[in-house]
């Protein structure tokens, strides 16, 4: 599976959507990449899961367990896993704190694991989700996600494999381009969701 046909995939669910978006990070965009849309039909996430675990495989090799952050990344990070053969397994918060391995999720010494997220715009859920792990005895070797949208400028810290790099413009609510700022914002992500 190239880029393209994973654009195909987004713009066909109706999950490409364009307009005035506030994204999770605070950022501005004109593009929103609605992936729920894409994760309630099993046909279509199982279609781009396999091409990630494949991308995954080359790039990182044997992986043993498969890490995600809640909650967006859980269906891609389970999906995943099952393609390579691996255990999937979540970090997740309690409003407002740092992301943490619960429910007695461990990365044993001599595992290899891999981050998986959904969607990377400035890569802070996957940096959080590193920082997590930094006491686990096993190896985090890599991470990778359905799309890049930071255009390969996300920070992680790990090497990341995506299925498809964009580079899709984000502004701070202060420097809208004209023809954004004539648009209402909407803010369709999850974290617009939590209670303060």
């Amino acid at each position: 599976m190239n880029a393209d046909d994973v654009l195909e995939e987004f713009r066909s669910a109706g999950a490409l959507l364009q307009g005035h978006f506030i994204l999770s990070s605070g950022l501005r965009s004109p593009v929103f990449l609605q992936k729920m849309t894409i994760f309630s039909d099993p046909v279509r996430t199982e279609r781009l899961c396999r091409a990630l675990a494949e991308a995954i495989t080359a790039r990182f090799g044997r992986i043993d367990i498969v890490v995600s952050p809640a909650i967006g990344g859980i269906v891609p990070g389970y999906e995943t896993a099952r393609h390579l053969g691996a255990k999937a397994i979540f970090v997740e918060r309690d409003p407002g704190g740092p992301f943490t391995l619960r429910r007695g999720f461990t990365i044993p010494s001599g595992t290899r694991a891999v981050i998986v997220e959904d969607i990377v715009t400035t890569g802070l859920s996957a940096r959080e989700c590193l920082a997590s792990l930094k006491d686990e005895a096993g190896e985090v070797v890599g991470a990778a996600c359905l799309i890049d949208r930071s255009g390969g400028r996300g920070e992680i810290g790990l090497p990341l494999v995506s299925l498809a790099a964009l580079d899709i413009p984000t502004y701070p609510a202060d420097a809208l381009p004209p023809e954004l700022a004539a648009i209402p914002a909407i803010k369709p992500g999850s974290r617009a969701m939590l209670k303060p």
